[in-house]
């Protein structure tokens, strides 16, 4: 590999993982107007119908068949927890925050690898874990005071990934990769909806889900277009490099969800709060050096 087809390749990762914190900042500008479920239900009900279109444009009546249907119903699941949980935590608590505890996600699916799929957990894994898993309490401190359970809604989102990676690896060569995303998507658009209505009869006011106006359904486009372009984009650059030279690059999200939540949300991160992100990015990294297993960071909007 050339150093500028690297160069292109990291430019395109960069730029598609941004593109993510985009999408979550718009997500956050819509607290207090409509609550994360029903986004996550519209976000996911969209993907599932462009996706479909797509795929019956391609691959006609073949490509709406579904290998395993309980497999998929765990991936359609745990795509449904991952999104409505990080969509809730980013309108309740600052964005770079929620991100950073998401980023607990490449370790989780270690720790399940070697729980439900055997697979040997080396002391890398143990050491990146106990240095996530430090970051996170830190980052925590403040906002388990303020929100009590709700503050750990972005590590719910986290196994939720976690679990959605177990269930992708187990499900890999089942399809191709446009089935697949259907599938995840089609499996939680549904979810998401009960998920939703059960939000809005329960009573609850931050669950309500009102009659939304244009801006909302403008917001919630931008989310989902800002997904589509992220993926597409990391796609792209993994065409160009491999997986394991683009992985460190998901951490720009972090720095974009710090830029929009200083500027946006006028949300200062404090300095231990900093330091518990740099705990949870360094046992990432050093997951990743240490080549166990290959780091790959997900975000809910790049399954569909």
């Amino acid at each position: 590999m050339t150093g500028e087809a690297r160069a292109r390749a990291l430019l395109l990762a960069l730029a598609g993982f941004a593109c993510l914190s985009i999408g979550d900042a718009l997500v956050k500008t819509m607290a207090g107007q409509w609550p994360g479920t029903a986004i996550g239900a519209l976000r996911y009900t969209a993907g599932a119908v462009g996706l479909g279109i797509a795929l019956a444009v391609i691959r006609g009546r073949a490509g709406f068949v579904c290998p395993r249907p309980w497999l998929q119903f765990g991936r359609g699941f745990s795509v449904c927890v991952a999104s409505m949980s990080f969509f809730m935590a980013v309108q309740a608590m600052p964005l770079a925050s929620a991100t950073a505890i998401q980023f607990t996600s490449p370790m989780l699916t270690a720790l399940l690898s070697a729980l439900f799929l055997k697979e040997r957990a080396p002391a890398a894994v143990w050491i990146a874990i106990a240095l996530a898993f430090a970051g996170v309490l830190i980052v925590l401190r403040p906002e388990v005071s303020t929100l009590g359970l709700a503050a750990v809604l972005p590590l719910l989102s986290a196994l939720g990934l976690a679990v959605m990676m177990i269930f992708n690896r187990m499900a890999a060569g089942d399809a191709p990769l446009l089935e697949m995303q259907f599938l995840g998507a089609a499996m939680a658009a549904p979810l998401l909806l009960v998920v939703a209505g059960i939000g809005h009869v329960s009573g609850v006011p931050m669950l309500h889900v009102p009659v939304p106006d244009w801006t909302i359904l403008l917001r919630c486009l931008g989310v989902a277009v800002t997904g589509t372009m992220s993926h597409f984009l990391i796609f792209m650059a993994t065409t160009r490099a491999s997986a394991a030279v683009i992985a460190p690059m998901v951490y720009v999200q972090l720095f974009v969800a710090a830029g929009f939540g200083w500027l946006w949300f006028d949300d200062v991160p404090d300095l231990p709060s900093m330091c518990g992100a740099a705990l949870i990015v360094a046992g990432g990294l050093y997951l990743w050096r240490r080549g166990a297993p290959p780091m790959r960071v997900t975000h809910p909007d790049e399954q569909g």
